[in-house]
């Protein structure tokens, strides 16, 4: 029987990467979508609030009690809801395995691509954080691309080592930008769908 991964999405643009990285990289996995598209408009300037860190956990009991092998969040902002619950099944933070991957690529200079500004600014300070809880040491920097991706990283790419994107919803374009800069590019649904065939299994 195919392992179901449920997917919690906040915004319908992370669903086509997520089942995407998901038919690529963990092809007996079946996806079932659980999208609620008010988790992002809902946050104000405060940020995330506790009802809405209970609406997500309301959201894996769902998908948990539905009979998901596996849950993946695909909105940044909640990953850090993940540690609230103690999930009987796999439960990934969207960047989770992604962080873990450009940690140990050996890269020590990484950029840290966005089209949000909230995303950016969130994303890394995530990701410096979980160098620092590994003991990893370094470089940070972070590129904004609201729109012609490709051209504004190759304006400011550099000297960089490695790129990883903020966000899910620019996790089709890996591909294009790694050969645009000659760079190795970590994706959020790519290195999750990993984690999960690595964790579950087919």
């Amino acid at each position: 029987m195919s392992p179901r991964i449920a997917l919690i999405s906040a915004t319908p643009a992370a669903i086509p990467p997520a089942v995407g990285a998901l038919a690529t990289g963990f092809p007996q996995a079946q996806p079932w979508n659980i999208l609620d598209d008010r988790l992002l408009a809902d946050v104000g300037e405060a940020g995330r609030t506790p009802a809405l860190d209970d609406r997500m956990r309301r959201l894996i009991d769902y998908a948990v009690t539905g009979g998901a092998d596996g849950v993946l969040l695909t909105c940044s902002l909640y990953g850090e809801v993940t540690k609230q619950v103690d999930a009987p099944v796999p439960l990934l933070a969207p960047d989770e395995a992604a962080f873990d991957d450009a940690l140990s690529s050996g890269r020590t200079r990484i950029l840290v691509v966005a089209s949000l500004a909230s995303a950016l600014s969130d994303s890394t300070a995530r990701f410096e954080q979980a160098a620092r809880d590994k003991g990893i040491d370094v470089e940070v920097g972070g590129v904004l691309a609201p729109d012609k991706l490709v051209e504004t990283c190759q304006a400011e790419a550099g000297s960089w080592e490695l790129v990883l994107l903020a966000q899910y919803s620019l996790a089709p374009a890996a591909g294009e930008l790694s050969s645009a800069l000659g760079l190795p590019v970590v994706s959020g649904p790519r290195s999750a769908a990993k984690r999960l065939k690595a964790v579950i299994g087919g």
